[in-house]
C-alpha cells in the first residue's frame, strides 16, 4: 500500500485547525490534526515531513499556556507557526513576545520583504487576515523578518537553515486570498513533499485495507441514505462484494418517496444485498404525545438501537459493522482540550442512530481520515449518483425534528409535501449546491386566512435556507423575492392544510440551523 507524505498539525485550541488540515489536503498532501503536546518521538515514529503549529486563544507567556514538546525543535523537520504558533516559535527559541502596542483584527496589508521560500511567487503586497493582540518583539537568533504590516514589524519571519517559519496572520482563511499559495510554498518548497494524496489513491488503499481486515467474514452497514453511509457502503461493496449486507431502517420520518428511492439505488443500481425494515409504526407509537425536542431525539435514537439489534440478530454471524465516521467526528470525539485521537467512539448523532458501546460488532470505518468534501469526491469516483453526492445535510431523526410539537402521520405527510416543494424549487433556481441547507418547518400554530372568499384556519410553515461552510456558524440566505414568492405560492396552493409561509432570517448563533 502506498505511503503518503504526512504533515502534522499540532492543535493549540484554534478555531481554524480543521481548516488548516483541509487546506493542506487541497494541495494533495495528507495531513493529520494532533494534540499540541504530541511528543517528538511520536512525530518521528509517524515519519512526519513537516509540522504546522496552529493558532490558539492563549498568550504564550501566560502561566499554563500550552507548549509543544521542546524536542520538536531538534527533529530537523520543517515547521510553520501560525499566529499563536509563530509566537511560540519566537518565545521557545530565544526571542521575545509582548502585548502589541496596537492589536490587529481583520484585514491588513502584508508587505513582503523576502520573496523566496515561503513567499515565492508572490508580489510585494498582499491582503491577509489578522487576529492577535501579542507580537514577537525580538526575533530568536538566526531568524530574520520576511514580512511586516503597519502595526506588526515581524508579521512573518523564518530561518532558511533551520527550515522554521512563522506567520502572524492566518493563511488558511479565505480572507487571505493568496494564503493557499503560502501553504503550497511551505509544503512543496520547504518540506519538499509530494502531492500524492488523491481520491483515486485513497480509494485503492482503502479498498485493500477493507479486504485485508474482513478476510472472508461478513459485514453489515446501517444505511441512512445520506452521503456518508452511501459512500462507505459502496466502497465496502467494491472491496468485498456479497460479504456486505446493507440495512435501511425506515422510521417513518424520511422525505417524500425517499425509502423507495434508496431501495432502488442500492438494489438496482449497485446490486448490493439490501434489507428494508419498515419500522415506522413502532416509531410513531414511541412519539405519541411527545413534544419536547430532546425527548423526541432520545426516543428515536433508542428505538433505532432496539430495531437494529433485533434485525441484526436475524442475520446470523456478522462480526463487522461498517460506519461512515468522518475525520471531523474523530477530532470532535477526542480528549477534551486536545485534538485528534486514534480512539474513535461511536457517536449518538451518526448514521446508525447512535449504537451502544457494548454492541457486538467490530467497527470498520474506511472514511475516518476524510473530510466531507473528500467524501463527496470519493463518491463521484465510486459512481455514486450526483443526487446523493451533493445531498444537503439531513438530520438523523429526519422530519420529526422539523415538526414543532407532536409528530403524527398526518403532520409528517404535510411536511413531506412542503419539503418536496422547497427542495425542487431551490434546485430549479440552481441554488441547491450553493446553500448549505434548505427546508421547511411545520409550526404548531394555525392562523386565519382567506381562500376562495372563505375563512380558513390552517397551519403555518417556516422556510429555512442558510449559507455555511461547516455548520458551526450560518447566515440566512438572501433568496430572491420572486423565488420566495414562488415557493410560498406553491406550498399554499399544493398543500391544502397550509395557509401561511414565513421566512426565518435568524443566523447561527444565536439561533441554530434546525429548529429542534
Amino acid at each position: 500500500m502506498e505511503k503518503h507524505d504526512l504533515i502534522a498539525i499540532l492543535d493549540f485550541g484554534a478555531q481554524y485547525s480543521m481548516l488548516i488540515a483541509r487546506r493542506v489536503r487541497e494541495c494533495n498532501v495528507y495531513s493529520e490534526i494532533l494534540p499540541y503536546n504530541t511528543s517528538a518521538s511520536e512525530l518521528k515514529k509517524k515519519g512526519v515531513k513537516g509540522i504546522i503549529l496552529s493558532g490558539g486563544p492563549s498568550s504564550v507567556y501566560d502561566p499554563g499556556a500550552p507548549k509543544a514538546d521542546p524536542e520538536i525543535w531538534k527533529l530537523n523537520v520543517p515547521i510553520l507557526g501560525i499566529c499563536y504558533g509563530l509566537q511560540l516559535i519566537g518565545l521557545e527559541l530565544g526571542g521575545e513576545v509582548k502585548p502589541g502596542t496596537k492589536k490587529e483584527y481583520g484585514k491588513a496589508i502584508l508587505k513582503i520583504d523576502d520573496q523566496t521560500n515561503l513567499f515565492a511567487g508572490l508580489k510585494g503586497e498582499i491582503q491577509c487576515w489578522m487576529s492577535h493582540g501579542d507580537s514577537v518583539a525580538k526575533l530568536p537568533s538566526g531568524f530574520k523578518s520576511i514580512a511586516h504590516t503597519e502595526n506588526t514589524p515581524n508579521a512573518a519571519f523564518g530561518s532558511v537553515e533551520k527550515k522554521i517559519y512563522g506567520v502572524q496572520f492566518h493563511p488558511e482563511v479565505v480572507h487571505t486570498p493568496q494564503g493557499l499559495e503560502i501553504i503550497k510554498n511551505f509544503l512543496y518548497i520547504i518540506c519538499d513533499v509530494k502531492p500524492t494524496w488523491t481520491t483515486k489513491n485513497f480509494l485503492q488503499t482503502a479498498t485493500e485495507e477493507v479486504k485485508e481486515t474482513l478476510g472472508s467474514d461478513k459485514i453489515l452497514c446501517a444505511l441512512s441514505g445520506g452521503v456518508d453511509s452511501t459512500v462507505v457502503s459502496v466502497l465496502v461493496h467494491k472491496a468485498v462484494g456479497k460479504q456486505l449486507t446493507c440495512m435501511f431502517i425506515n422510521q417513518g420520518f424520511m422525505r417524500k418517496n425517499e425509502p423507495q428511492k434508496i431501495e432502488k439505488i442500492f438494489k438496482d443500481f449497485f446490486g448490493i444485498n439490501f434489507i428494508h425494515i419498515d419500522a415506522s409504526e413502532r416509531f410513531y407509537e414511541k412519539l405519541k404525545g411527545v413534544t419536547d425536542p430532546e425527548e423526541k431525539r432520545h426516543r428515536i435514537g433508542n428505538e433505532f438501537i432496539r430495531v437494529f439489534e433485533e434485525e441484526a440478530k436475524k442475520l446470523g454471524a456478522m462480526p463487522y459493522l461498517a460506519q461512515g465516521t468522518l475525520y471531523p467526528d474523530v477530532i470532535e470525539s477526542a480528549v477534551p482540550g486536545l485534538s485528534a485521537t486514534t480512539a474513535v467512539r461511536i457517536k449518538t448523532h451518526h448514521n446508525v442512530g447512535g449504537l451502544p458501546k457494548d454492541i457486538k460488532f467490530k467497527l470498520v470505518e474506511p472514511l475516518k481520515r476524510l473530510f466531507k468534501d473528500e467524501v463527496r469526491a470519493l463518491g463521484r469516483e465510486l459512481g455514486v449518483p450526483e443526487e446523493i453526492v451533493t445531498r444537503q445535510p439531513f438530520p438523523g431523526p429526519g422530519l420529526a425534528i422539523r415538526i414543532i410539537g407532536e409528530v403524527t402521520k398526518e403532520r409528517v405527510k404535510i411536511l413531506q409535501e412542503v419539503d418536496d416543494i422547497v427542495v425542487s424549487e431551490i434546485k430549479a433556481a440552481d441554488l441547491y449546491k450553493k446553500v448549505w441547507q434548505s427546508f421547511g418547518v411545520l409550526l404548531p400554530i394555525r392562523t386565519v386566512g382567506v381562500m376562495g372568499d372563505k375563512r380558513t384556519y390552517l397551519n403555518t410553515v417556516a422556510l429555512r435556507v442558510v449559507q455555511s461552510t461547516d455548520a458551526m456558524t450560518a447566515d440566512w440566505a438572501r433568496l430572491p423575492y420572486d423565488l420566495l414568492e414562488k415557493i410560498s405560492t406553491r406550498i399554499i396552493n399544493e398543500t391544502p392544510e397550509v395557509n401561511r409561509v414565513v421566512y426565518d432570517i435568524s443566523s447561527k448563533p444565536p439561533a441554530t440551523i434546525e429548529w429542534e
